[in-house]
């Protein structure tokens, strides 16, 4: 049985689990139960070797238009301390969806600001509707980034760039987002949900141990020198090569498509 969550959808079709963010009323925002329960989430797919892909995406006009402004104002003088616990949660999310083994596909069908970037950011495939806007907002009211935006942005769109996005909250169109690196396609709003469905699909039926190798060697890359990570790179081929690696080449010999499983 799927589990049960309050402020998110959570589904299973074959190897795919889609997990909704579904606060449409609240703009989608981050609160502390969405955050826990994104972490519970994100675990609950890393800890099932059946999920070969996890979907990522959200009902309403919004994908998320990040941490819920209004709960934070109702903590008082525990807002440092309910801050701190609501980041580490979302934290704790975004790491597990980094090193599970399933690709992450984020389809970004709305607004997505503050913590919702990160999450876009945390995507191994980024889905765009060609609606959808990005923005940082956290010195709108204050506060600074959280989410992993700090580690992830300038790595994917460079330093100069994300320190425009952040320090001037510039807002960027889906085009502009696929011109800086931070999504990977953009569709047409009315065809995302296909889009997205169609390429967590194809991810699921392709090589899980593959797959789960090339997130590792990514989220290394910057730190390791050039033979670590070739170190890596062995170590990696070696380990797929008597996994999904031994049904893909055995399929190539035989001139037949393989079927990883």
């Amino acid at each position: 049985m799927s589990p049960q969550f309050r402020t998110l959808k959570f589904e299973r079709d074959g190897g795919v689990a889609r997990i909704t963010l579904d606060r449409p009323d609240a703009a989608n925002g981050v609160n502390q139960e969405m955050a826990a329960e994104l972490a519970r989430a994100a675990a609950v797919c890393d800890g099932d070797p059946s999920v070969r892909a996890v979907l990522l995406t959200a009902t309403g006009r919004f994908f998320t238009a990040g941490g819920d402004v209004k709960e934070m104002a109702d903590h008082g003088d525990r807002i440092g301390v309910e801050i701190k616990k609501l980041a580490d949660d979302l934290h704790r999310a975004v790491s597990i969806f980094t090193r599970m083994n399933a690709p992450l596909i984020v389809a970004v069908n709305g607004v997505a600001a503050g913590a919702g970037v990160s999450i876009v950011a945390a995507g191994d495939l980024v889905l765009a509707a060609d609606s959808a806007t990005f923005t940082m907002a956290y010195t709108n009211v204050g506060l600074s980034p959280d989410g992993s935006s700090s580690y992830a942005l300038p790595r994917l769109m460079g330093l100069r760039r994300t320190q425009e996005f952040m320090f001037l909250n510039r807002r960027l169109s889906a085009a502009e987002a696929l011109e800086w690196g931070l999504v990977t396609r953009v569709v047409p709003a009315e065809e995302l949900a296909g889009e997205a469905t169609a390429l967590a699909q194809r991810i699921a039926a392709g090589p899980a141990d593959s797959h789960g190798a090339i997130k590792r060697l990514l989220v290394q890359t910057f730190a390791n020198g050039l033979e670590t990570q070739m170190e890596l790179e062995a170590r990696e081929i070696a380990r797929s090569a008597v996994g999904d690696g031994r049904e893909g080449i055995t399929a190539f010999v035989e001139k037949r498509a393989p079927k990883f499983t």
